[in-house]
């Protein structure tokens, strides 16, 4: 495990997306977190904690065959998934971001959807997908509203800070964008 000081270091730096190439299948799926935790701004993998459940998730869905490991995440793109963020910025806690960074935030997704063009873009985290796109009423599960083509979800935070969500609903969660996704 990284130190205190390696940690600190990788504060507001930023991770790329994870998103197909060329020989890739057509996007499925575009999941957004909320923004990159230290960890995984330290070591380039999305969802890196160790007690995040993002990755059991994708899996016990059956959007993985197997459980990938963060450091797996360039996997996804095979599959049509993806992997962004709302605010680019790591930080230790989500809740160090600012409203107006997770509208600028919404605002680089509306941009970013209309490039590559994913079937469903799912937030993890309502709280932050109710600021980026000014839904303050917004609830969990498939959204009303589109951005083009692209359909808009919600999904429960999968952080391990998240204790209202189990592994077995969040598994739910996600198996139930998996349908609609196909």
């Amino acid at each position: 495990m990284p130190s205190p000081a390696e940690l600190e270091a990788a504060r507001d730096k930023l991770l790329p997306d994870v998103l197909p190439g060329p020989d890739d299948p057509p996007l499925r799926v575009l999941f957004c977190g909320i923004n990159p935790g230290l960890l995984s701004a330290l070591t380039g993998h999305h969802f890196a904690r160790p007690g995040n459940r993002f990755w059991p998730a994708l899996h016990a869905s059956g959007f993985t065959p197997r459980l990938f490991a963060p450091s797996e995440q360039g996997l996804l793109p095979s599959l049509g998934l993806g992997i962004t963020n709302v605010a680019p910025r790591a930080t230790a806690r989500a809740d160090e971001l600012d409203d107006a960074e997770l509208v600028a935030g919404g605002e680089r997704l509306r941009g970013l959807v209309a490039e590559v063009r994913p079937a469903w873009l799912a937030v993890v985290g309502i709280g932050a997908y109710r600021v980026a796109f000014g839904d303050r009423r917004a609830a969990a599960g498939r959204q009303e509203r589109t951005l083009g083509d692209t359909g808009l979800w919600v999904l429960p935070n999968p952080s391990g800070l998240n204790a209202h969500q189990t592994p077995a609903t969040l598994a739910a969660a996600f198996r139930e964008l998996r349908d609609a996704a196909g």
